[in-house]
């Protein structure tokens, strides 16, 4: 029997999957994806995430705002953030962090919102989902400025010593269908070097498809695929990748029902 997966990142509540949301939660669930966190990246899209993970009982809410959306954020959307983490008690704040591949985003700004928003992490004792693009250093400096010992570093992309800098403040690294391209060698050195202990799941659906659905809309469905793909780097099977990667996500999000339900 395979063991459930958790996908750590998913944008179900995406406009891509306005067409077809009830089939696609459907799919992933019957393919054996237990949990699926989906992630906010502006206020206004605060309702239609909190609107999906009450429709599906299987997805979990975060809260934050994302630093590709700057342009959009306004400093009072801070204690606007704090004040739904009161009163919505999500899963993380997220999707938090800074990006320096985008050169138009002013990166002041970003660390600002960045650091307003660990502050609410740490306020609240919740792990943060960290958007991570060209700026590892600059985050976990800002990690151990705030004290924040729980997350995962989404997406991540850094060399071997800044993973294992994470590891170090007890994160965990998401790995998606950006591993499964067979450009994509550095990813899979480091999938094979790294602890198992160290990586958990993830689609980042509608975004970042898998190679077999390249230029395609992604979608939770391809998770056990992805793990498929693991496997084959750990030398292991399928099993074992989902067992490994859902206690991790298990640790990194404070999820004990899923762990007490998967006997992890």
């Amino acid at each position: 029997m395979q063991p459930p997966l958790v996908d750590t990142h998913c944008h179900l509540d995406a406009a891509e999957f306005d067409s077809d949301r009830d089939d696609v939660a459907d799919a992933a669930r019957r393919a054996g994806v237990a949990a699926i966190v989906v992630p906010a990246v502006e206020i206004s899209n605060f309702p239609a995430v909190q609107d999906c993970c009450a429709r599906y009982p299987h997805c979990l809410a975060a809260y934050g705002l994302h630093p590709m959306y700057i342009g959009r954020h306004r400093p009072e959307h801070i204690a606007d953030l704090r004040a739904w983490v009161e009163r919505e008690r999500p899963l993380a704040v997220g999707e938090i962090g800074l990006d320096l591949f985008v050169r138009d985003l002013d990166f002041a700004t970003q660390e600002f919102y960045y650091a307003e928003q660990l502050k609410v992490a740490r306020d609240f004792d919740l792990p943060v989902l960290l958007h991570v693009r060209r700026a590892n250093d600059q985050i976990l400096k800002h990690l151990r400025r705030y004290g924040i010992t729980r997350g995962i570093a989404h997406a991540f992309n850094g060399s071997l010593h800044q993973a294992r800098e994470f590891l170090k403040l007890g994160f965990k690294l998401g790995f998606g269908g950006a591993v499964t391209y067979s450009r994509a060698t550095h990813l899979q050195q480091l999938a094979r070097e790294l602890p198992r202990e160290a990586l958990v799941l993830e689609t980042d659906a509608p975004d970042i498809p898998p190679a077999w659905v390249a230029r395609q809309r992604n979608s939770p469905e391809q998770l056990p695929a992805v793990a498929d793909f693991i496997a084959q780097l750990w030398n292991c099977d399928s099993a074992a990748v989902g067992r490994q990667t859902t206690a991790n996500a298990c640790a990194a999000l404070n999820l004990p029902s899923l762990a007490a339900e998967t006997g992890l």
